[in-house]
């Protein structure tokens, strides 16, 4: 396993680290017997940062997460994120108590007695520009029960907006090959600021591993169903906001990465690695068979500047045009 600095935090991350959505609900049909074995396998393998929030399996994936890392809190990271289980576009739901009370329960199921980085998960622009909620971030930091604080955003616009506070450490983005938008001014910005970035999305929600087809079709309660459009949530977070169809289209034209490494996924995982303003990568999983093949990332060869240079035009011409909601 090789580590990265997230950003000014002290904390030294896996930069293959895992997000636990898939595991807490909202991916189809979730088993935490085969969770907590590729948990195990993947802190075996060296990985020492998960991320999670409140609502993923209404708090699920915390709790097998505090199973995962018992005994091991000292040397396991774990970031974990609120707001949406209220409104999030009402100030109150950022105010001290209720943030308070989000922070409380998730120390609860986490079995945690401080959590090491609280990230506002993806909240109104509105809320952003107002910044009421980092004061309460900050006594919260001052009372011990938060290390560091981020944000999780769905568009530049915010990211940069959150770049105004100085006690953001790091930001959670959508960065892939079908996600490029951030190289422009985002990453760079924070790199510079010294503010950790969190590629989330890296797979496209499956699309850039290439297993899928036109024919491919979701469980009921999973999100690429029913959140294709947005009806949900930001449409961003489902497919980057392609939709399934485009995808898989644009997905067959990239299938060229995976000459010379051992997989489609293994080689667009690369690719945002490559970059080294970012501090890690956060697929999800369901087993130890998935933990493997995102763990095998870190054999994979690098892209030249050539090929970085053709996944540039790609996502300018073919890509870029299809993208839908804010980003």
């Amino acid at each position: 396993m090789k580590y990265r600095e997230l950003g000014r935090t002290g904390m030294k991350i896996s930069e293959v680290s895992f997000g636990t959505w898939a595991i807490g609900g909202a991916w189809g049909e979730t088993n935490d017997e085969e969770a907590l074995e590729a948990l195990k396998y993947a802190i075996d393998q060296g990985v020492n940062f998960f991320d999670t929030a409140d609502v993923y399996g209404d708090g699920h994936s915390e709790e097998l997460l505090a199973k995962a890392t018992a005994g091991k809190e000292d040397e396991i990271y774990i970031a974990t994120k609120f707001c949406r289980q209220g409104d999030i576009a009402d100030p109150q739901n950022y105010s001290y108590e209720t943030v308070k009370l989000y922070c409380e329960d998730s120390l609860r199921r986490l079995n945690r007695d401080s959590i090491d980085l609280f990230q506002i998960h993806c909240p109104a622009t509105e809320i952003l520009k107002d910044g009421s909620v980092f004061k309460v971030l900050d006594q919260l930091k001052e009372e011990g029960k938060i290390k560091h604080y981020g944000v999780s955003v769905e568009s530049v616009e915010e990211g940069l907006i959150c770049l105004n506070y100085p006690n953001v450490e790091c930001l959670q983005i959508i960065f892939n090959m079908f996600r490029q938008k951030p190289l422009e001014s985002l990453i760079p910005k924070a790199h510079q600021q010294g503010v950790g970035i969190i590629a989330r999305v890296p797979l496209a929600s499956g699309l850039l591993t290439g297993k899928f087809t036109a024919e491919t079709t979701f469980a009921e309660d999973d999100h690429r169903k029913f959140n294709e459009n947005g009806e949900a949530f930001n449409v961003g977070e489902t497919f980057s906001g392609l939709g399934f169809q485009k995808g898989v289209e644009l997905a067959n034209q990239l299938e060229w990465i995976k000459e010379g490494r051992s997989s489609m996924a293994s080689a667009a995982l690369r690719w945002i690695l490559d970059y080294k303003e970012i501090s890690c990568i956060n697929p999800g999983f369901r087993n130890i068979k998935q933990v493997k093949q995102n763990l095998d990332t870190l054999n994979t060869k690098s892209f030249t500047e050539n090929e970085k240079l053709e996944i540039e035009h790609f996502y300018k011409e073919k890509v870029e045009q299809f993208i839908r909601g804010v980003y």
